[in-house]
């Protein structure tokens, strides 16, 4: 039998949300016609697809396998969609990128300024988070193309190096680390610390260098804000460790590498097997352009 992309967007939405209700809002269509329309798909494929008990929704053995299935059919049918759109517009596109945070901030701004100047019929949509958090929008295809660092770049995805950066302990001026040549763990970890919070890349790295010396980081604060975690340091409430690009001579702080050196490898990546519109592929080159990693 043929099962058309219809029932299988509606069904595949109902999954996802277990409830008829939600995923007629997300398809914007009346619930009955969702209702009508999984009942319909079932009756064609003479299976049970979703238990219905009480108002409560779940699948089915044979739900679960046809999900697994709709998700790859249905990505394939948004990545062909998007190529057939640029076949007819080619001087347009739009490019989603997840960049992180303290990147955003400090790195990418002249590089994302740089894009617009050479594509300015582009549109260019840029979500900041943690890379474990883009990781995961980039796999659910809420983005195209993610720059994650070296750890989360799984056998879903496909990527390029662009840039490697050292993490270097970061202090007041006036701390007596100011003037060491560099830091050993212990030493680190003897410090209250204002850190990220545990979805960030450089919080992953302490918790994983604190697990390898066996120890608990003593944290005096944890946000995401980096001008805060600066302004905590400057006034010797703690120290920290950041990457360069985050450090500016207006800030007085002073910069020491770990006794064996912590790098930071950053790939842009973009899921394997998935489509690469004209558009997302201009960019990635405009980035490898820019960005040419340490050896």
């Amino acid at each position: 039998m043929r099962i058309e992309s219809k029932p299988l967007r509606f069904f595949f939405e109902v999954a996802t949300t277990n409830s008829f209700t939600l995923a007629a809002q997300n398809l914007n269509v009346a619930q009955p016609a969702v209702s009508m329309t999984v009942r319909k798909l079932e009756e064609s494929l003479e299976l049970r697809l979703f238990h219905r008990e009480d108002r409560k929704v779940s699948l089915t053995d044979e739900g679960r396998a046809l999900a697994a299935h709709a998700e790859k059919v249905l990505l394939a049918l948004e990545d062909t969609e998007q190529a057939m759109q640029e076949y007819r517009s080619l001087d347009s596109g739009e490019v989603r990128v997840g960049i992180p945070n303290m990147m955003g901030s400090y790195f990418f701004p002249p590089v994302l300024m740089a894009f617009r100047l050479r594509y300015p019929t582009l549109k260019l949509s840029v979500i900041e988070g943690g890379t474990t958090q883009l990781q995961e929008m980039l796999l659910n295809s809420q983005l195209d193309l993610a720059v994650i660092v070296a750890d989360s770049v799984t056998e879903e995805l496909e990527a390029e190096a662009i840039l490697k950066e050292q993490m270097m302990v970061t202090v007041a001026k006036d701390h007596d680390f100011a003037n060491l040549s560099t830091i050993s763990p212990e030493q680190f970890f003897a410090e209250e610390l204002a850190v990220f919070k545990g979805e960030f890349f450089l919080r992953q790295a302490i918790d994983r260098l604190a697990l390898e010396i066996g120890c608990t980081p003593e944290i005096a604060i944890e946000t995401n804000l980096i001008p805060l975690i600066k302004s905590v340091i400057h006034h010797g409430f703690g120290i920290s460790a950041l990457l360069p690009m985050a450090i500016d001579n207006s800030d007085e702080l002073a910069t020491i590498p770990f006794a064996k050196p912590i790098w930071m490898e950053f790939f842009i990546a973009w899921r394997k097997n998935g489509y690469l519109s004209r558009a997302n592929r201009a960019f990635m080159e405009f980035v490898l352009e820019q960005c040419t990693p340490d050896e």
